[in-house]
């Protein structure tokens, strides 16, 4: 398989510096498989994309695969294709794990056979649990709007990883602007990133901006319209990029797939992408996205009409049982819904 793999040096993949002064590949693998693609599949691809030349991994405990992750960077390591120093491992903390912020990390660690983790995040600011595979209409009897003081709890156990040494950066995820501004105004350590739904038929404009203004590094899932998201989370007026007619113009003049177009955009923008695939020729031409032929300053303002207020990943399985529907998880008036 490995011989199959064009190389790309990874000290010509570009770098975002965080908050903390910590440089983070500009471009990720992500390790989502949909809950239809094997853990050994991923841990395949995990290893042979860093022979590849990636040196960023997007995990999560949720996703049930970092022990068969760890073991492929244990092996990349003792191949010594890499040292653990040229890697950036991000790991998150699951929605039933919040009364248990240090165990979990200590269980993502011993998973992952690593002694720290580049980033940590909370995958999502409430601690609203469903169960594996479930409905899109099923309702945790005990999910419940985010509350301010549940997460401060949270985020000063998060604090605590860093001052162990368990933990390098700490960030959010799925959080909205009404939220951060909560967040902000009663934690001592800013948030590193925040990871969020990403692409150019969904851009977040206003939570993008508020983010870069206070220093926080976006990051970005989804980043080309996650196709093979759970079918729970699909609907009749979702918006596909690769079919966005401006997306398709500028990949005919480069010559490339418009997947290759929706990571340049996300790049050249400043977000960090984390695309996920098990397909080499596929996660090879993402890495390749980061280094070959740019668009133009045209071509990105152009892209900006392609935003569709799309979201794809809906988060409908977190709502309480009181919500009206999945639109009450992203506070769409600006105010956090209760």
């Amino acid at each position: 398989m490995r011989e199959q793999i064009k190389k790309i040096d990874p000290k010509l993949i570009p770098t975002r510096t965080l908050n903390t002064g910590a440089k983070i590949p500009a471009i990720g693998l992500g390790t989502f498989g949909s809950d239809s693609i094997p853990h050994e599949k991923v841990a395949e691809a995990v290893k042979n994309a860093i022979y590849g030349g990636y040196r960023h991994i997007d995990c999560a405990a949720v996703y049930l695969n970092e022990p068969q992750i760890g073991q492929a960077i244990k092996e990349v390591i003792e191949e010594g294709i890499v040292t653990r120093e040229e890697l950036w491992i991000t790991s998150k903390l699951w929605n039933d794990q919040h009364d248990n912020v240090e165990a979990s990390c200590l269980k993502t660690l011993k998973d992952l056979q690593l002694d720290y983790l580049d980033l940590y995040l909370v995958h999502w600011p409430f601690r609203n649990y469903h169960a594996p595979n479930c409905d899109g209409d099923a309702r945790n009897p005990d999910s419940k709007p985010f509350d301010i003081e549940d997460f401060v709890e949270t985020w000063s156990e998060m604090e605590l990883l860093v001052k162990k040494g368990y933990v390098r950066n700490i960030g959010t995820s799925n959080v909205t602007k009404a939220k951060m501004e909560a967040i902000l105004e009663r934690v001592n350590t800013i948030p590193a990133v925040n990871e969020m739904e990403l692409h150019p038929c969904f851009q977040q404009t206003e939570l993008f901006e508020f983010l870069v203004k206070s220093n926080i590094q976006p990051i970005g899932f989804s980043p080309i319209g996650s196709p093979n998201r759970p079918e729970r989370d699909k609907t009749s007026t979702d918006a596909i990029d690769i079919e966005d007619p401006i997306v398709q113009k500028i990949a005919k003049r480069l010559g490339v797939h418009p997947v290759t177009v929706c990571l340049k955009w996300a790049m050249q923008r400043g977000q960090v992408p984390i695309p996920f695939s098990v397909n080499p020729r596929n996660y090879m031409g993402n890495l390749e996205a980061s280094i070959s032929e740019p668009i133009t300053d045209e071509e990105m303002e152009e892209l900006k009409s392609s935003d569709k207020n799309s979201r794809l990943i809906k988060g409908q399985v977190f709502l309480w049982e009181e919500a009206n529907s999945w639109e009450d998880l992203w506070d769409l008036n600006g105010t956090i819904t209760k």
